[in-house]
């Protein structure tokens, strides 16, 4: 007991803040403080435990051996004084809160709208930050504390992320009229010998239709890589390229009229896409962030019944 009197407990939360987000302005935000105040508790900090905790390199903050040995103990430690001193409960109402989120625009426009009138109405005070990421990018943003939560598909996790299913997707291709069939979509050779778009953020990204693919020791031609949903289906008409493509990300065809929608070929076998949600476990217990998440699940429901 002699240390706890030692050391102003307030600077345990500053510690705690700056261990998990490694950036002092984002600490900072956090802890609803000034940047120059929360860099004054980091001196005293690394006085009391006499070492740096937080060490800079190629312009970012990492955490020391010593500061990764206290994170752990510190977030149990501060689990249990939250729970003695009973926090009032949450009120979305009342919440003030900064959100970094990442997802496409695909997610962006089927998530996003539904979502933000929702939070606009029940937690005014909410504000976000939209980022869009690869896969991979957005698991390591997560587990840096850049991101409260991502949004896509996440088929092998890192350690400390935990997701949550929104909905289930399949694939539909697209091509113009004039150069697809009327009935029965293209065939597998037909399809292989046709130029395609790829939905990307890198162009050599092995997403799931490069993998099914590779699994049968098959490869097609790609024509157009581009990281931007909303504009693929606009390089079709009039031209011989296919688009394959997640079935919610195309919307209604009512102004593509010259395109024709059709099944994958059958021999492909594209397995349906679990859609998610990704949070890291340090944030499992947070209330904001549950509440959103909640809002988030509610507002893939809403688009889907309107489908």
């Amino acid at each position: 007991m002699d240390d706890l009197r030692r050391i102003d407990l307030n600077l345990l939360l500053t510690l705690h803040a700056l261990l998990t987000e490694k950036h002092v302005t984002r600490a900072a935000m956090r802890l609803h403080k000034s940047q120059p105040a929360v860099s004054h508790s980091l001196a005293q900090l690394r006085e009391h435990f006499n070492d740096p905790l937080l060490v800079r390199k190629q312009g970012k903050l990492e955490v020391t051996a010593r500061g990764n040995a206290l994170l752990q103990p510190l977030s149990e430690a501060l689990g249990s004084l939250n729970t003695l001193l009973g926090t009032p409960q949450f009120d979305p109402l009342q919440a003030q809160r900064r959100f970094r989120l990442s997802l496409s625009d695909y997610a962006a426009r089927l998530v996003l709208p539904d979502l933000m009138r929702y939070v606009r109405k029940h937690a005014p005070g909410f504000d976000f930050a939209i980022s869009q990421a690869s896969r991979d990018a957005m698991l390591v943003q997560l587990a840096d504390g850049e991101l409260d939560l991502a949004l896509g598909i996440f088929p092998d996790l890192a350690q400390d992320i935990q997701v949550e299913t929104l909905f289930e997707e399949d694939f539909i291709c697209l091509a113009d009229k004039a150069v697809s069939p009327e009935k029965g979509g293209l065939s597998l050779e037909e399809w292989l010998t046709r130029p395609h778009v790829m939905l990307a953020l890198r162009p050599d990204a092995n997403d799931e239709i490069e993998r099914a693919l590779a699994a049968k020791g098959l490869k097609r031609r790609i024509a157009v890589a581009l990281p931007h949903w909303s504009a693929a289906v606009e390089l079709l008409p009039g031209t011989d390229l296919v688009l394959t493509i997640a079935r919610r990300a195309v919307g209604p065809l009512r102004s593509f009229k010259n395109l024709r929608q059709f099944a994958p070929p059958r021999q492909l076998q594209l397995p349906k896409m679990a859609y998610q949600q990704a949070w890291h476990t340090r944030k499992h217990n947070d209330p904001a962030l549950t509440w959103l998440r909640l809002a988030v699940m509610n507002s893939c429901k809403q688009s889907a019944g309107e489908q």
